[in-house]
This record gives C-alpha cells, sequence and structure tokens, in this order.
C-alpha cells in the first residue's frame, strides 16, 4: 500500500475535505483526489462519500483510516528513531574493558556520558584476548586490549596510551642490583604472570621469545592484588604495568624496576572490525576516547 496515498487519505479525512486537506499537504486538490481514488482501487472498495465540500467515511473507509493512522504513525516514529541515531540522540554501545584497564577509564566514561547523556554506555569486563575474540565474532562493537594486535587478526586499533612494565619483587631477586634489567635478566628466575588469556601475557611470552629466555613461571592469576602479594611474600618476580603500581600504597621494601626492553611496553588501545558497519554510539565513543588520549588519563 503506497503511504504517500495513505497519508493523503488520512489528511483528507481529518479535515472532512479535499481542498484543505491539500492546502496542508501543499500540493494540488487534484494531486490528493488522484491519490485516494488510487488506494481506493487499490483496496478494491470506496473509501469515502463525497457530499458537497465535504467527504465522510464509508465502512472499509473506517477501517483504513484507523489503520492508516496506527501505519503513519510507526513511520514517523521510525524516522525520528533514526533521526536520533545520527543525532547521537539515542543508542546504545557495549565496550569490552579489560579488568587490569578498567581503574583508569572512569574520566572518558564520564566525559562520554556527559556529552551524550542518552546514550546508554556499558562496561562488560573480560581479558584482552577475549574482548580481541569477541570483537570479530561481532559480540562487541568495540573493545579495550594490549596492543598490538596480529596484523592477520581482522582488527583495527587505535593506541590510547604507551606504558613501562615494571618488575615487583625483593631485594632477593636476582635483578635486584640491576640498574636496568631485561628479560634476559629473567632467565631462569621464578615469574608471577597475569593468566594466559590476558593480552599482557601473550606480548610477554612474545618478547621472552625473541629474548630467547624460557620463563619459568610459578604462578599466574586474574588478580593483580594476589599476584603483588605473592612478589612481596618473595616467591616470585611479578610482571605489572607502571600506572597501576602507582595507583597502589606499596611497602618501603618491595623493590620495583622498570623494564629495560623498548619493545616490551604496556600499550592499551581499542580495537574494532573495520569493515564491519559501526553504530553512531561506537562511533561516539572512539571519538570521545581519541580525544581523551593525549591527557594524562592513565
Amino acid at each position: 500500500m503506497d503511504l504517500r496515498a495513505l497519508r493523503y487519505f488520512v489528511e483528507t479525512v481529518r479535515h472532512s475535505s479535499f481542498t484543505q486537506a491539500a492546502e496542508h499537504l501543499c500540493v494540488t486538490q487534484s494531486t490528493v483526489s488522484k491519490m485516494v481514488r488510487q488506494l481506493e482501487d487499490e483496496v478494491g472498495q470506496p473509501l469515502l462519500i463525497r457530499e458537497g465540500r465535504g467527504v465522510r467515511l464509508t465502512d472499509a473507509g473506517r477501517i483504513v483510516y484507523e489503520g492508516g493512522q496506527e501505519a503513519l504513525d510507526v513511520v514517523k516514529r521510525l524516522t525520528q528513531d533514526v533521526a536520533d541515531l545520527g543525532e547521537l540522540v539515542r543508542g546504545e554501545v557495549t565496550v569490552g574493558i579489560p579488568p587490569m584497564v578498567n581503574l583508569f577509564f572512569p574520566p572518558l566514561i564520564k566525559r562520554f556520558k556527559e556529552r551524550y547523556p542518552q546514550i546508554k554506555l556499558m562496561a562488560q569486563e573480560a581479558g584482552g584476548q577475549v574482548i580481541e575474540q569477541r570483537v570479530l565474532a561481532g559480540e562487541l562493537e568495540v573493545g579495550v586490549t594490549v596492543l598490538p594486535v596480529p596484523a592477520d587478526s581482522g582488527l583495527a586499533s587505535t593506541e590510547l596510551g604507551r606504558f613501562p612494565i615494571c618488575l615487583v619483587g625483593t631485594n632477593a631477586s636476582s635483578w635486584y642490583g640491576l640498574p636496568q634489567p631485561t628479560l634476559a635478566s629473567l632467565d631462569r628466575e621464578p615469574l608471577l604472570m597475569f593468566s594466559e588469556d590476558y593480552a599482557l601475557t601473550k606480548r610477554l611470552r612474545e618478547g621472552f621469545a625473541r629474548a630467547g629466555v624460557s620463563p619459568v613461571v610459578v604462578g599466574q592469576s586474574g588478580q593483580w592484588d594476589f599476584l603483588l602479594s605473592l612478589a612481596m611474600a618473595g616467591l616470585g618476580t611479578a610482571l605489572m604495568p607502571e600506572p597501576l603500581l602507582k595507583r597502589l600504597r606499596l611497602p618501603d621494601d618491595v623493590v620495583i624496576r622498570p623494564l629495560c626492553e623498548p619493545e616490551v611496553t604496556w600499550r592499551v588501545g581499542q580495537v574494532w572490525v573495520p569493515d564491519r558497519h559501526m553504530s553512531h554510539a561506537a562511533r561516539a565513543w572512539l571519538a570521545v576516547c581519541a580525544e581523551g588520549a593525549a591527557l594524562p588519563l592513565f
């Protein structure tokens, strides 16, 4: 059924006049009459009874009029909804954020909500590698992980910050006396690392492989505080991002040294699938993050 013909018919009934409907629609009276006749031909029954300069509904016309109002209202709402999305008046986006990173995102989330109060922003916590998989699978539009992602991963990325990895241990650690410890310095050193589903762990293992070191991992966990407690107890060396350590109050006897490996840093960034449709809300989130990338958010 032609929506324009339906609209002309509804306006004719509302005004009880072809002439007034034409004035309201800014078209000629003959155009309105033609469209109403077209609708009657499509329905197969008269819809209006012409009475002088006025009109009244037939039984079929009453059904079409009531249903037509509902149909036009639906189209109007759909048009407005799409317009709202384009203007970022409404919408929603879910962002995957790793547990180790989520402490640093409140400033960005606050800025986003202040700018787009009608957009629903949800944060979904998971390890970096899991987030990458969910983005690839289409379960998330955008997520945060540790960069770089493999060139053949199918993901595009943008960096939010790059920070040193630090060694955390005691004065009994093998690297204690070294001013600039490297991955090679950790050969045969008991190590405490995050779980294998963390992107940081994957990047560190790649670094160990380049350095020709087989890491001796004596403990793994997804909880940074548990790993730190093991390190402070002298059970091994924990590898932690510097920004995380700066936010903690650690005992004076804890030894912290930056890892002197320029290729092994904690690079935090956003990932998404470049050739896949992305919602206006997700694009707005990336834009807000891009603005904040130059700020000391971490």
